[in-house]
Order: structure tokens, then sequence, then C-alpha cells
């Protein structure tokens, strides 16, 4: 079977990972879009969407339809934002600086990670929108205390603390290619060599090392609440798959949760995303905020997420293609690609607002 041939200029987030697929080096490309292990989980985020139906309303007024939202007081044009993902100078120059411009422009908000190749400040000044930033936990807590007060300086509006990474997850594809920076690319947020760089030398992926070496794997609930108390900024929990962690997670003073699996690249065969949100909309929704990640490709995802509990769902793999090949410009163009066939999905649903997306939109399971 021949592969997939790029379109003349993609119209769907499909097409964009066909066309960096070609551009990119094999090594940048296998480390963003492979996971774990036999990538059961990573392929299944996305099957699941597919097991889903919908069930739309007849006539329906839908000439008006508005996707905007508000997510811990900041508004945005549509309920899918960009989530936290390391290295970005692997897909173009401008790196998180250009994911940051582009998610501006489609009038959203870009997730920075700890693995930037640029730095918090770097990216606030380059923004002019709202940002999170996303952390990792460090055995020493006061590399990730810096962390804290950086963000909240630089006018970050969020923390979002990833709890699914006490370890790598065991990435074949990174294994086998060895995996390494580029020589001209280090981690922004930090000035000393162990730090900023992978260990040399490794039978293995740099990063595996990197992690094993430098990340906390003694991480309890006690320290989210130390996290939340030297803060004045809400502080959401990525990772959750489950509704008594979400409890935990709220009961010791998270904002908010965010269903993941890490797009498939921690535990093999957990859980899909999409089917693990609506035990946790359940157990936290109406006490806190519940957002969702994982193979969300398509409009009617947003739709199925939001029906099933979710207040908005973060983008990862289509943001870095559309870095891939246009910048920021390719950026903005896969996120309004997506808000385009969500606003699509939502007239032919019958739905003018997102308050209409709810539960019996779906149909029954057989």
């Amino acid at each position: 079977m021949k592969p997939p041939q790029p379109a003349a200029t993609p119209i769907n987030l499909n097409d964009f990972e066909v066309e960096a697929r070609q551009k990119l080096p094999k090594e940048a490309f296998d480390y963003y879009s492979s996971g774990a292990w036999d990538e059961i989980t990573l392929q299944a985020n996305q099957a699941e969407f597919r097991q889903i139906y919908l069930r739309p309303r007849m006539l329906v007024d839908v000439s008006q339809r508005t996707s905007a939202t508000t997510i811990l007081g900041q508004p945005i044009s549509m309920p899918i934002l960009v989530a936290p993902m390391a290295f970005q100078g692997m897909a173009h120059p401008d790196a998180e600086l250009a994911t940051a411009r582009g998610a501006t422009a489609a009038g959203t908000l870009m997730t920075l990670s700890t693995l930037a190749n640029r730095s918090i400040e770097e990216v606030a000044a380059a923004a002019q929108g709202a940002l999170w930033f996303q952390l990792y936990v460090y055995k020493d807590r006061e590399i990730s205390r810096n962390l804290v007060e950086r963000a909240e300086a630089a006018g970050y509006k969020a923390l979002v603390l990833t709890v699914d990474s006490p370890l790598l997850g065991r990435r074949e594809r990174d294994v086998r290619n060895r995996f390494q920076l580029p020589p001209d690319l280090k981690m922004g947020n930090f000035s000393s060599e162990t730090l900023e760089r992978f260990p040399q030398g490794v039978e293995d992926s740099g990063l595996f090392a990197y992690v094993a070496a430098l990340y906390d794997t003694a991480l309890t609930w006690k320290d989210l609440e130390w996290f939340v108390s030297i803060t004045k900024l809400p502080v959401l929990v990525k990772g959750i798959l489950r509704a008594d962690d979400a409890l935990r997670a709220v009961d010791s003073g998270a904002a908010g949760v965010i269903v993941s699996n890490h797009g498939g690249r921690q535990l093999d065969t957990a859980v899909p995303t999409i089917r693990a949100l609506p035990e946790v909309a359940a157990a936290v929704g109406s006490r806190s905020l519940v957002l969702m990640d994982g193979g969300v490709r398509r409009g009617t995802d947003v739709i199925k997420a939001i029906a099933l509990g979710a207040k908005a769902v973060l983008l990862g793999r289509p943001v870095l293609w559309g870095l891939a090949l246009d910048g920021a410009q390719g950026v903005q163009s896969v996120l309004e690609t997506l808000h385009t066939e969500f606003d699509l999905a939502m007239a032919l649903a019958g739905c003018a607002t997102l308050d209409a997306i709810t539960p019996d939109l779906l149909a029954p399971e057989r």
C-alpha cells in the first residue's frame, strides 16, 4: 500500500500530519508522534472517539452561533487550548515563541512546558495573550519553586502540574533512535548543564535518562497541597484518569483537573481519555474545572468531549505539525481548521451555543 500523499493545502488535521512527517527529521517526528510500548493507548485515544455516535437535533435555529467561552476567567474564542509539549525547537526555529503567537492569533491560550526550548520570560514577551505554565516536579524542590515564581512574575494565568510522569514511559522509537536534542537546542528554562541538556553517552533515550536522574518519584498529594500553598495562581492537575484521584486533587486545593494519559506516552494500555472523562466529570465537575486531552482530531471530537463533561479540550500533536510546516501561521491554521470544523459540527448537531452541547446528543452504547 502506498503511503498517504500530502494534500496541496491541508484541509484537516490529518493532512497536516502527513505533510509534517515528510518535512521533519525522522528522530524529531518519532519523538513527537510516538507512544509507549506497543502504542495501544496512543491509538485508542483516537479510536475511542470513533465509537461514539451523535444524535443531532433538527429544526433548531443555528443561524447565530458562538463557540466562545471563558476558562478560569480568561475569554477565549473556542473551547480548544494548546497542550504543553516539549522541545518545539525541533519543529521550527522560533519554537514556543511561534506557538504562542499562533495561539494568540487564533484567540486561545497556550500551555508552556517545563521542557520548552524557550524560556518562561521569552514566551511571555512573545505571546500577547494568555498563557499557562506546565510543571514537572524535580527532586530539588527549589528548582520547582523557582519555576513557579518565574511563571507568576511573568504573568502566566495558571499552573498545570503533571502528575503522571514520576518516570518516563518506555517510548521504543526514541530508544531505537537514542533520542537526543540537536546540539543547537537546550531547555530554555534552565542555565546549568545538568538541567538544560540530556546526559550524554547513554544507550537509550537521553530524555529517559534525564527524567530518571532528576524527577521526583516520591510525589504525593501532600506535595500538591504544597504547590497550591506557594502560588496565587490556580493549579490544575494533569494526568487524572480516575474519579477518586480527581476528588483527592480537588480536596487538595486544585482548581481543576485535566483528564489525560499523556498522549499515550506513559503507561501503555491506560484507559483512553474520552472513556475516562465521564467518571471524572461526574465526580468533580460541579466543584471544579474539568478539561481533557488525547486523540482530538475532529470538530465532532470536541462536541463529544463537551457532552461528556469537559469544559474544553487541549490539542497537542496537530499543533506541532502546523508549527513544523509554517511556524506561527501554521499553528494558527491548525487551530482555526479545528475551530471551523467544530462550528460546523455544532450547527449540524443543532447547537447554537456551548450550553446546548448536552449528554443527550450522544447515542446510547449498544
